[in-house]
C-alpha cells in the first residue's frame, strides 16, 4: 500500500493511509487476531455476517428495483 505526501502535508497523507487501511479492513483483521477465538464462535460469527451481508444486499436490490418502478 502506498500514499504519496503533497506539500509536506504529512497529516493529509495520514489521513489518506488510515482511510485506505480502513476500506481494506486492516483495523478490523487486527482487533480479531488480538485474542483466540474458538473455532465453533468464528464459524457463528462468519455465518451471522454473511446473513447480514445478504440482508443488506436483498434491500438494496429491492430498494433500487422499487425506485425504478
Amino acid at each position: 500500500m502506498q500514499v504519496s505526501v503533497r506539500d509536506n502535508n504529512v497529516d493529509q497523507a495520514l489521513r489518506a493511509l488510515k482511510k485506505k487501511l480502513q476500506r481494506e479492513g486492516v483495523f478490523r483483521e487486527m482487533k480479531l487476531k488480538q485474542h483466540f477465538e474458538k473455532p465453533s464462535v468464528k464459524k457463528a460469527r462468519e455465518k451471522a455476517e454473511a446473513i447480514r451481508r445478504a440482508r443488506k444486499l436483498a434491500r438494496k436490490k429491492a430498494q433500487r428495483e422499487g425506485m425504478s418502478l
